[in-house]
């Protein structure tokens, strides 16, 4: 895979707790960055794809085996 270097611009204070976090996970500032980035876009791109197949289920709706037809009227369901 063909990479490209990139500078960013972060705080200080940032800057000094990511390379601390890095090093405790045995890994590269860059490394670090390259990795939290994949999560971000694999976590936005799974959401999106739930939500699509959540709002196409709404659209169809679901095969309650009744083909559309309700067989029972409202005052026997809430019989008073």
């Amino acid at each position: 895979m063909e990479r490209q270097n990139v500078t960013i611009s972060v705080s200080k204070p940032l800057l000094k707790k990511a390379k601390i976090l890095a090093a405790n996970m045995d890994k590269s500032l860059s490394e670090l960055f390259r990795e939290t980035l994949e999560q971000r876009i694999r976590d936005a791109e799974g959401y999106n794809t739930s939500k699509n197949r959540q709002l196409r289920l709404l659209k169809n709706g679901l095969n309650l085996g009744t083909k559309g037809k309700v067989k029972i009227k409202r005052e026997e369901l809430y019989d008073r």
